[in-house]
């Protein structure tokens, strides 16, 4: 059974950086890709970032060249490292298996960007 943690989210002024991190449990962590999703009330959860297994990276529009997926298998951890925040990037941000979710995301890490 894999299960994913995030931690690093925070309070932040615009213009600001963080980096989210994402733990997996678990065995064949290198065998499936993993996003970054995130949710503000009343919204859909949406993709904002993901890493395949073969390498291959994915951004949404509103992150990109702004925000950067890596992994290392070895440690079995997926970064986002976001920069130049806005305030539309204030979210509860999750990580989990893509392009198949697993049923439970757990309460994800908040992420406030306000002056």
């Amino acid at each position: 059974q894999v299960q994913f943690v995030n931690s690093g989210g925070g309070l932040v002024q615009p213009g600001a950086s963080l980096k989210l991190s994402c733990a997996a449990s678990g065995s064949m962590f290198s065998s499936f890709g993993i996003g970054w999703y995130r949710q503000v009330p009343g919204k859909q959860r949406e993709l904002v970032a993901s890493l395949n297994s073969r390498g291959r990276t994915f951004y949404d529009d509103s992150v990109e060249g702004r925000f950067t997926i890596s992994r290392d298998n070895a440690k079995k951890t997926v970064t986002l490292e976001m920069n130049s925040l806005k305030p539309e990037d204030t979210a509860v941000y999750f990580c989990n298996r893509i392009p198949r979710p697993l049923s439970y995301w757990g309460q994800g890490t908040q992420v406030t960007v306000s002056s």
